[in-house]
């Protein structure tokens, strides 16, 4: 606010300085142009042998006409007879129209005067008329308007600094008040949100796309908690198992070290796999920027690639589509999608998981049917949450972690696809659709 202060008092300076020299520009100008009209009409009537003695003229100007010689031949009634307005210096190398300042003392006047030199009479014997102009009146008036400027000068400074500082004052109260408000969130002080102005304006606006911001970042912050508090929650177990497995070892002498290090290796393969699904998430969380499918993309064949996958489920039924269903795809991330959905189908299906893969226009889909409980519609989209189980005592036993969907969902769509859960009447059917090979 003082930069702007300091801003319309430089300009406003400014101003007034070049107020008062184009005043006093106009004012000279004004004043040598009357000078040469007045000095014009002198030397037409001497061309026209009219001229009458003295010489009628404005009183505010001094006419003189003088020969070759420099002898004054002819006056206006407040001229000077004997001696020329102009030295012989100041006459020689002189063209018409051209303008002289000289001393006013010099010829009566008190402050400066501004002679004006035309040629007149027939060639042989020029006459020269000098017309001289009092310039006193005229710097008078500019500085009345200088001492007059300065004196306003403060006054208007002063007003207009108190207004600007009224107004800006009140334009900027909300914009400190939105300062105010993050320093206070930043310390902690209390709930993360702006104070939001009641005017409809660009401040407004901006409280408004501020606070959308700062909840967005609370909500991350709370995911991003919630994630790893899960996950030391998840990583623990595994861990637990292990030690408490090998304590127990320790204080048995008869302890059998082959079923030991086979209980070993199924914690140590569940806890690879669980770090190997947060290690992903986690790349998916940096905003598309992690590299959560690390090959390129090239055709796959949808309907090998199941088939693949179903041959290590000897429960899982798959009927092997007769043409080639060609997505653009990372095979190693398809194919995760498709264990983990098969993975969470034969670990809650009663007797029965079936796999089929269709073409649907311009998609291919990937169905995964089991009879298992199935899940109810109001929990359809919270299974796709990490961590997320529906029985947890359950899944718990049978390693789930809760992170298989989530995992899907996002496999899928860095794919350009979209997953769907439905009834299969009873059990749950699971439908991946992916965009056909173009």
């Amino acid at each position: 606010m003082l930069v702007s202060i300091a801003a319309l008092t430089l300009g406003l300076a400014a101003g007034g300085v070049l107020l008062v020299g184009v005043l006093n520009f106009a004012l000279l100008r004004a004043v040598n142009s009357e000078a040469v009209t007045t000095a014009q009409g002198v030397a037409k009537l001497i061309d026209q042998d009219s001229l009458a003695e003295p010489i009628v003229a404005n009183p505010a100007m001094q006419v003189q006409v003088i020969d070759s010689q420099d002898r004054v031949l002819a006056i206006s009634a407040n001229a000077d007879r004997l001696v020329p307005m102009l030295h012989d210096d100041e006459l020689r190398g002189l063209t018409d129209g051209a303008v002289r300042e000289i001393p006013g003392s010099r010829i009566g006047l008190d402050g400066e005067a501004r002679v004006v030199m035309v040629t007149a009479g027939p060639p042989t014997a020029p006459l020269r008329v000098l017309v001289a102009r009092d310039t006193s009146d005229l710097s008078q008036g500019v500085r009345i308007l200088r001492l007059a400027l300065l004196v306003a000068f403060p006054l208007l400074v002063g007003l207009l600094a108190t207004v600007l500082w009224r107004v800006l004052g009140a334009a900027l109260h909300p914009v400190d008040a939105l300062r105010a408000g993050a320093e206070e969130i930043t310390g902690g002080g209390r709930a993360g949100r702006l104070p939001v102005p009641e005017s409809r304006d660009e401040i407004h606006r901006l409280a408004v796309t501020l606070n959308g911001m700062l909840h967005r970042l609370e909500s991350a912050r709370i995911r991003q908690r919630a994630f790893v508090a899960d996950a030391a929650h998840e990583l623990r177990s595994p861990l637990t198992n292990m030690r408490t497995e090998l304590e127990v070892s320790q204080r048995l002498p008869d302890t059998d070290w082959q079923a030991l290090s086979t209980d070993l290796l199924t914690d140590v393969e569940r806890l690879t796999r669980l770090v190997d699904d947060l290690l992903l998430l986690a790349r998916s969380d940096d905003g598309g920027t992690g590299r959560v499918i690390s090959a390129p993309f090239r055709s796959v064949d949808l309907g090998a690639l199941v088939g693949t996958v179903t041959d290590r489920y000897p429960s899982v039924s798959y009927l092997r589509p007769a043409a080639p269903m060609e997505v653009t795809g990372e095979p190693d991330a398809l194919g995760r999608v498709v264990a983990n959905l098969l993975d969470n189908a034969v670990r809650h299906a009663k007797s029965r998981v079936q796999v089929t893969v269709s073409a649907q226009g311009s998609h291919r889909v990937i169905t995964v049917t089991d009879d298992g409980p199935g899940i109810p519609d109001a929990d359809r989209e919270r299974v796709f949450d990490r961590f997320t189980r529906l029985d947890d005592a359950r899944a718990r036993d049978a390693g789930g972690s809760g992170l298989g969907l989530a995992i899907v969902r996002e496999l899928v769509r860095r794919h350009g696809g979209t997953v769907t859960l439905s009834d299969a009447g009873p059990g749950l059917r699971v439908d991946v659709r992916l965009p056909a090979l173009r």
